[in-house]
This record gives C-alpha cells, structure tokens and sequence, in this order.
C-alpha cells in the first residue's frame, strides 16, 4: 500500500498541451459548451420516468390495478437494475464530474441520482475521482484495482493458488458487487474516514444526512418493499435478479475499460518505498493504462454513457460525454503523432474475452 500520493514524471506535457489545444478549439470554432447537453437531458428525462414505472409494475400493487405474473415481477427487477445502471453511466457519472452542467448545484443535485442505488456522491467521488482518475492502474493507490488477495488484478499483487480460476468465479463477485458496495464497502469507506488507506475530506451535516437517507429509502424500496408485496421467496429472487444484472454489467463496463489485456500498471509501493515520480507524464498515463472498446457501436455509447470512449474520458473528466465521439477524432492523431499507444477494442464481447484472457494469465504462478 503507498503510504501517499505520487508525483508523475513532467516529461516537457507536449502531447497533452497539443490536444488540450485542439480540443479546446473544437468547442470554441463550434460554439458548443462542454457540459451536457439536449441528448443528456433526453437521456436523464428517461431515466427518471421509466425506472419509477418499472418499480410500480413489478411491486404488483393491488391497488395499481395491473396484475403481474411472478416472472414478470422478475424480468422488471432486471430492467429495474439495467435503469439504474444505465443511470450511473449517464447522469450520475457526468454530474459528479461537473460535466452535466455549469451549474454546480445542479451538478451535485444529479450527482446524488447514485442515491438510487443506495450509494453515496460524495465518498463515490473522493474514491473515482481523485483516487481512480489520478493514479490510475497504480497498485496501492488506485482503488479499483484494489481487490487482493480476492482477485489479482496486475503483477504487483501477491499470487495465491486459488487465483488459478479467478477467470471463472470473478462473474460471480460482479454479480454480488453492488450488494456488497452498498452494505459493506461504503461503510467500511465511512467509518474508516478513508478510501483504500487515503483519507477523505471531512464529510458535512448534509453529507452524512445523505448517506444515511440513501441506505434507509434504498433499503425500503428495493428490500422491504419486494418481501412485502410479492413474500419472503419471490421477494428476495427480485431483488437478487435487480443485483446480479446491475453488478455484471456495472462490472464489466469498468473492469474493459483497465483490466485487458496490453494495459500497462505500475507498482505505486515500489516508487512510494524508493521515493521516486511515476516514470510518465499524467495524460500519457491515461492513456497507456485506458482502453476503448466498441466505440462504432451506437447503443453501447447511448447505454454506457460515453464510457466506452473510456480514454476521452480519462483525459477530460469534467466534459460531457456526449462529446467524447468528437474527441476521438482529435485523440488518435496525436497519439500517432507523438508515438503513444492508444488502445482500443472493436466490440464489447472482443473485450470480455480479452478480460478473461488477462485474468486468467494472473492466475497463474508467478
């Protein structure tokens, strides 16, 4: 674990000041804003309308008026978990950002849509954006890859036998994931002050109101509310069918987007104990330890929120992914350009495939 933050090497930041520039004159010869705009707000009018709707329906409520079979009440749950996935990606993860708007109200406003998930904004950001977004694929620092001794995530981490098959029983930790963030993690981030040894800012009135508040409705809602209205057995099974699809995909999306194969990670404990900089610059970083993957696709960029152009995303956090296909086009030039290796997949499944590929190699013995 690095005991503090590291330094990155300033390697003259020619790359980075080239792109900043052209992208800046993107949006100036356009006339466009970097926050979000009508696309995101189509997407968060979606979000809060349907995911509401799906809830009554699946709840059977007799006083709804509209009966529902059992496995339809189970199908809804899984749509249920996709809406609230889908709105992590594109609302939440934007406005956390400060990339949903220019106002900063509404930004903290929509960044709390993680409520929904019964999580919390605030340790969320302190954990993604300074924590992940700085030093990211840096053992001991960032938190995402902070998974030992249950799965080894880069050479750095201890081996144990029992990663052999970590390929195979990974899926069934994503799928318990968010019932773990939700009822483990976050407290343990909470009470421990500190995200994966660092700690956080100190937490408001308002900030602890929050938290609580979420764990209480979300806990009602998604809970009590299934056991209540559909019993213990076909109460819990809707509940588990909303959790194992939302920590799959949720999973997935973020472990393509760093955990494939040809990805570079650096061990944070080695330069912290020798009191050395990151050998790279911060933006060359991003870039060596990100990948893209199905960026042609349509859907996956509507769906995931941009997070596909996970590079774009890296590189200019508080920019509306909305934009990101436009800074694809000014990425990869300069990348070529200045000889840095950008890494991008053509599919979503390509991805998957590479992810099981590369954690199956940490599997083996060192």
């Amino acid at each position: 674990m690095a005991t503090k933050p590291l330094q990155f090497t300033n390697n003259g930041n020619d790359f980075f000041n080239e792109l900043r520039s052209q992208v800046d004159a993107y949006f100036t010869t356009n006339k466009i804003s970097k926050n979000g705009n009508w696309l995101l707000w189509s997407k968060t009018a979606f979000a809060i309308i349907v995911t509401p709707i799906l809830l009554i329906l699946a709840l059977n409520i007799p006083a709804v008026g509209i009966p529902m079979p059992i496995w339809g009440s189970i199908l809804l749950f899984v749509l249920i978990g996709q809406m609230h996935t889908f709105t992590g990606f594109n609302v939440m993860h934007d406005a956390c950002h400060g990339a949903f708007s220019s106002k900063g109200w509404v930004n903290k406003l929509f960044g709390n849509s993680l409520s929904l998930m019964g999580s919390h904004a605030f340790i969320w950001k302190f954990k993604h954006n300074t924590l992940h977004h700085t030093w990211t694929n840096v053992d001991g620092l960032d938190d995402d890859i902070a998974k030992a001794p249950i799965l080894r995530h880069c050479e750095s981490q201890p081996f144990k036998p029992y990663h052999k098959n970590q390929h195979l029983y990974m899926f069934f930790l994503y799928g318990i994931s968010i019932i773990f963030w939700m009822y483990a993690n976050d407290f343990m981030k909470y009470f421990n002050k500190a995200v994966n040894e660092q700690p956080m800012p100190k937490m408001s009135f308002t900030e602890h109101l929050i938290f609580w508040t979420a764990k209480v409705c979300y806990t009602l809602f998604y809970v009590v509310a299934p056991l209540y209205f559909l019993g213990i057995g076909w109460g819990f099974a809707c509940y588990m069918a909303m959790q194992i699809s939302m920590g799959i995909v949720l999973s997935l999306v973020f472990q393509l987007a760093h955990a494939v194969e040809d990805l570079h990670f650096e061990d944070g404990v080695k330069y912290d104990t020798n009191g050395e900089r990151l050998p790279n610059e911060w933006a060359i970083h991003q870039v060596m330890t990100t990948n893209n993957f199905a960026t042609k696709s349509p859907f996956a960029t509507w769906f995931m929120g941009g997070l596909n152009f996970q590079t774009e995303h890296h590189l200019f956090p508080s920019i509306s992914h909305v934009h990101y296909p436009a800074l694809n086009k000014i990425l990869v030039p300069l990348c070529e350009k200045y000889n840095v290796k950008y890494n991008e997949m053509p599919t979503f499944s390509y991805a998957v495939g590479s992810h099981v590929r590369y954690m199956k190699s940490l599997g083996e013995a060192a």
